[in-house]
């Protein structure tokens, strides 16, 4: 068996480009009227890639009256946020999630405010408060959200956008970031790119820097970097064990993890046999044609010795750039660019002729070579074949009376008009993947997807574990494994043990596989618990992928949707389908995790003894006189209500609250950490307690 030495960490959460920050609390946007931002605090922990984010912003209501706003934040796609809670009238109230998708109309219209759209971006989070806010009183609204951050050939991006000068000028009070890094891989660089930070230090395992601004305007964005040695990969485990019996979600099992697998760098790396598919009908006219033809000469220009490629472009009628695939060499690579630049728009969209001509070429290819097709296109097929499903089988049947092996087609839709449906299956069936781009996205997300697939080591991967105690274990299938790149597996266990981990798939035509020992945890580690959050979340994108195969409003799409809305609400993770709700004062706070920001004790309460073994008293204040009863609720550690219990109260003063340590069954809780509230009218005080 041949030994590959790789990196399968066992972390969480969720990758993508770019970490968003302030939020606007939005008056109305038709006439651009906004509570002034008066400061920005910004906490960044990392473990390994692991981002967990708290942004807090202070507003001032300097609108001159009385009146209610909506909260918008420009999270990036696939962030997904945790927590919400905010801050009025010196009290703390938290947000849940709602089962029905968030309401994404602005205060007032505002359809046509460029600058609030162009700072929102393509997937902001929408949060309405119900409380009217009186002139010059503030609002701290704290969001917190989780994401694994971007790596590419063992450098790791940060990027936060602090530029608030689309919605306004004025200076802010301070503006403050603060990153911390732990790291189980030896950091051999840590810069803060975009500011001098007042301080910065690294060494093997940690690093962190601080920046802080006064009196003055928000208009540079956050952006740093660190980097990991090459040479340090191996096996990292983290997973975790929910130990909490009133854990029920679902029946997979109560153990998390996440498996990221990445390539020794002197990995052999597979040749490509490449076709690239360009829509030119008339609807990709403007910056889209631009834009595509700008991505295809990248490729053309990054293309290795030993590819094979070739180009099919199509409207109304389809044309190749040759007959067959051939070698790239300096020859081929100037006829691609020349015949790139004479691509015009123009015509109908002739989807299946396309593949009618790109898929007969990989015909019995070379079964050592990785077969990958990107098709783009900006609307749905008006010519040839137009329907869903008799493009799918045209597809497959091309596939199979062709006999190609081993192909991956991964679809781009640009703009609103794109057949999603369609673009979904057609990834799905054959091993590759599909994004939704807005109109001007197209040139930035191709050059970064082919760079990650431009050197494959391992394909038609595969996982096999002994024993066989992993389940619902996505991708599924699992991508392939590139240079410099990580493949993100995620999935559940139902009993913790040492097991053997098989990544299997093929090298220029002969089956490899990779062995690996992992210790699976058998208890909840709480610094763990964001395993749970990336599982969800890639679940629900498996499940959105097959809700796409399905005909919107079918019953079948319909039973997708409610699941999905079922995963989010029991494991408070955003899909599209909910929101956050509880808008209003004395909504219900949902705690996540620790976070010294977001989880450090009200004032008006505290827990003794603290930690405590078997029982511990609630102490609490009650400053009105016009409250009979007061909620306690006891959450774990995974954010759920373990424990509800009442207390009588009769004015102000100073009560208690004891907690025997017992779920809502009678039964003792594990060692670890847990959360309480009390409620009393619209007041809301949290706690932290610790079970030792």
């Amino acid at each position: 068996m041949k030994k590959l030495s790789f990196l399968l960490l066992l972390v969480t959460i969720f990758a993508t480009n770019l970490i968003h920050a302030n939020g606007v609390a939005i008056k109305n946007a038709s006439t651009s009227e906004y509570f002034k931002l008066i400061s920005s605090d910004v906490q960044v922990n990392v473990y390994d890639q692991i981002a967990i984010v708290t942004a807090t912003q202070k507003f001032l209501n300097n609108t001159g009256e009385k009146t209610k706003i909506k909260y918008a934040f420009p999270l990036a796609e696939n962030a997904n946020g945790i927590g919400l809670r905010w801050k009025l009238g010196g009290e703390w109230y938290s947000a849940n999630i709602s089962p029905s998708p968030q309401d994404t109309t602005l205060p007032g219209g505002g359809g046509g405010n460029v600058n609030l759209q162009e700072f929102l971006g393509d997937t902001p989070l929408f949060f309405p408060l119900e409380d009217s806010i009186w002139n010059d009183s503030t609002l701290i609204i704290e969001l917190t959200y989780v994401q694994l951050l971007p790596y590419d050939f063992y450098e790791v991006n940060f990027e936060y956008p602090n530029d608030y000068s689309l919605i306004q000028s004025e200076v802010l009070e301070y503006q403050k970031i603060n990153f911390t890094l732990e790291s189980q891989r030896i950091i051999t660089n840590l810069e803060m790119l975009s500011h001098q930070p007042d301080s910065i230090f690294f060494n093997d395992s940690v690093g962190n820097f601080n920046y802080s601004e006064y009196e003055t305007a928000a208009t540079t964005n956050y952006e740093a970097k660190y980097e990991l040695s090459p040479d340090d990969l191996g096996l990292f485990s983290y997973s975790t064990f929910i130990t909490d019996t009133a854990f029920n979600c679902d029946e997979f099992g109560n153990g998390f993890f996440t498996f990221i697998v990445e390539p020794d760098p002197q990995s052999e790396v597979i040749d490509k046999v490449f076709t690239l598919i360009i829509d030119r009908s008339g609807s990709m006219s403007g910056t889209k044609i631009v834009q595509a033809r700008d991505a295809a000469t990248y490729i053309v220009e990054n293309l290795n010795e030993g590819d094979y490629f070739n180009i099919v472009d199509f409207a109304s009628d389809v044309s190749n750039l040759f007959e067959d695939h051939v070698v790239f060499d300096l020859s081929s690579q100037s006829a691609a660019l020349d015949y790139i630049d004479n691509i015009i728009d123009g015509g109908m969209t002739n989807i299946s002729g396309a593949f009618s001509t790109a898929i007969p070429d990989f015909a019995s290819n070379d079964t050592t070579l990785a077969n990958i097709i990107i098709f783009l296109t900006d609307g749905e097929a008006t010519t040839g074949i137009t329907d869903t499903e008799g493009i799918l089988t045209h597809i497959q049947d091309l596939i199979a009376t062709n006999e190609v092996n081993n192909l991956q087609i991964h679809t781009f839709g640009i703009g609103d008009f794109t057949n999603e449906n369609l673009l979904s299956q057609i990834a799905s069936q054959n091993n590759g993947l599909s994004e939704f781009l807005g109109n001007n996205e197209l040139e930035e997300v191709i050059t970064k997807f082919y760079r990650k697939i431009r050197n494959p080591v391992l394909i038609n991967t595969s996982m096999d574990v002994t024993p066989p105690v992993l389940s619902e274990i996505f991708p599924d299938p699992l991508d392939n494994l590139y240079l410099g790149q990580q493949l993100i597996a995620v999935g559940r266990y139902d009993s913790a043990t040492n097991i053997n981990v098989n990544l299997s798939g093929e090298a220029f035509g002969q089956p490899i596989t990779y062995n690996y020992n992992v210790n699976l945890a058998d208890t909840t580690i709480p610094n763990n618990q964001f395993l749970t959050k990336i599982w969800a979340k890639k679940k629900m994108d498996n499940l959105f992928v097959l809700y796409h195969t399905y005909e919107e409003g079918s019953s079948e799409a319909e039973e997708i949707k409610e699941e999905i809305i079922d995963i989010s609400i029991c494991y408070n993770v955003m899909s599209p389908f909910t929101s956050y709700t509880g808008g209003g004062g004395g909504g219900t706070t949902f705690i996540e995790y620790e976070n010294s920001s977001s989880l450090a004790n009200d004032n008006n309460t505290y827990a003794s003894p603290n930690p405590f073994i078997s029982e511990t008293i609630l102490h609490f204040n009650v400053n009105y006189s016009n409250f009979e009863k007061a909620t306690i609720r006891i959450f774990d550690a995974f954010g759920r209500v373990i424990k509800v219990s009442e207390e009588n109260i009769s004015g102000k003063g100073n009560y208690s609250s004891k907690w025997d340590g017992k779920d809502i069954k009678g039964n003792p809780v594990p060692k670890g950490y847990y959360f309480y509230t009390i409620q009393f009218g619209n007041t809301t005080l949290t706690g932290k307690i610790v079970k030792i």
